[in-house]
């Protein structure tokens, strides 16, 4: 078997350095030529961009806006604390106002009792504001954002998890950008408070770092953020309460940056920022099993939001035509079509090739990525990082990550799959059941 290892990996690199592209393309389809490689590239020509532009000097602010933090809150206890302490030591010299809403506060007394005693916090500050609003009947994430939303004052207002603490910069470096009047959500950078606790915390920080802190970076250059993080989103509040609040269901966060995008294509100088250095620190899940069990709502999430709720809306009138492809691309093929491309191809080669051919062309196809992936997470380092000392330790776990992708596609595959015969988008663990029921898909 080895000797066909050996055999199959030689064959690979050898065609490697041979000029016939289209014979070296189809051995490594599907997994990067046809999709992955075009976003790669587009990704990076972003950091780099972000990197030259990075050492340009701010210009002066003029103003301050008023901001509103809306904390969501449901079983955090007295993780609330850090929350709310970290928003009321911002370095902001603008008024802060703090509403912690406690969903179903009956049986969430704790969090209540956390959130009121957090006012101590407060003391000493200025232009701080705590309020506190017990949701007695649990409703959900969404209507905890619509209940704050809706005695909001600020002229920025963000969407914030109750176990997610935050730099002390992160209300300038967030809010800044509202300076652009086109500027409508900005989408903060994410990072695993947990990381040290296991492998499955530490593959999840590298994941953050990839995908969150350097991908977006990247697609911001280009007004393609894909996501603005539930955790994390910051918002212009007038033009959100013109879209009417958040809409009822699941992945209430790629929800609102769809409907968000639904007016890029009519009003083209509209824009949805990423700033990496707008930094929230959470907790991951710390063993696999409560890995793949979140990820089963995040990957069936992408299906519910594309193809059940905005299959007719994906288009290029309202999208633009710039979002509308990256939207088929990554938002459709990528994520939706790729898992499945991934698993017919793998299973297709151990059923037609002797097991040592399958290791050597997944050998071959392993170094290529990772290769690429060492060249791109230090490009993240140099361009893009505000914690470049404590990220370098991450090119440890580097070697890993190709299988942890692997699985993550394999697994949302199955995840798509469920979604799809089951709508497990109706048995969430982000509203009760009759909450989710009510909506129209």
């Amino acid at each position: 078997m080895w000797e066909q290892v050996v055999f199959s990996f030689q064959t690979l690199f050898a065609s490697s350095s041979d000029p016939t592209w289209l014979e070296l393309a189809l051995k490594f389809f599907p997994f990067v030529v046809l999709l992955e490689v075009p976003f790669y590239i587009l990704v990076t020509v972003g950091v780099a961009r972000y990197g030259l532009r990075a050492n340009r000097p701010d210009q002066q602010r003029e103003r301050y806006p008023r901001v509103s933090c809306l904390i969501t809150c449901y079983s955090e206890g007295d993780d609330v604390r850090k929350t709310i302490e970290s928003l009321a030591q911002q370095l902001y010299p603008g008024f802060i106002e703090i509403i912690a809403i406690v969903d179903g506060a009956i049986q969430n007394r704790p969090t209540l009792v956390a959130a009121r005693n957090a006012r101590s916090l407060l003391q000493g500050t200025q232009k701080r504001q705590l309020l506190v609003v017990p949701k007695w009947q649990r409703g959900g994430r969404v209507s905890s954002l619509n209940a704050g939303l809706s005695i909001a004052t600020g002229e920025i207002v963000m969407a914030l998890d109750g176990d997610t603490s935050f730099d002390n910069d992160m209300v300038r470096n967030a809010t800044r950008h509202f300076d652009d009047t086109g500027v409508v959500g900005v989408a903060g950078n994410l990072r695993v408070r947990n990381a040290k606790r296991s492998l499955a915390t530490r593959m999840q920080a590298l994941e953050y770092l990839l995908s969150i802190a350097a991908g977006k970076t990247g697609l911001s250059e280009f007004n393609l953020v894909n996501n603005i993080s539930g955790a994390f989103g910051v918002f212009r509040t007038e033009f959100i309460r013109n879209l009417g609040g958040w809409d009822a269901g699941t992945a209430e966060d790629l929800d609102m940056t769809t409907r968000i995008k639904q007016y890029f294509g009519r009003h083209p100088k509209l824009r949805i920022v990423f700033d990496p250095h707008a930094v929230g620190h959470t907790d991951a899940p710390d063993t696999w099993r409560v890995f793949f069990r979140q990820r089963l709502r995040w990957d069936g999430d992408m299906f519910y939001i594309f193809i059940r709720k905005f299959r007719f809306n994906l288009r290029p009138r309202l999208l633009g035509w710039r979002n509308f492809l990256f939207v088929v691309v990554n938002g459709l093929l990528m994520q939706l079509v790729m898992p499945f491309m991934i698993v017919g191809y793998t299973a297709m080669m151990l059923f037609t090739l002797p097991v040592g051919a399958v290791l050597g062309v997944l050998g071959f196809i392993y170094l290529a990525y990772l290769a690429s992936l060492i060249f791109y997470f230090l490009l993240y380092i140099v361009a893009v990082s505000e914690r470049p000392l404590d990220d370098l330790v991450y090119l440890a776990f580097l070697p890993l990550f190709p299988l942890f992708a692997f699985v993550n596609r394999v697994h949302c595959s199955f995840s798509i799959l469920q979604e799809i015969f089951l709508q497990s988008h109706l048995d969430s663990s982000m509203a009760p059941w009759w909450v989710l029921r009510k909506t129209k898909f």
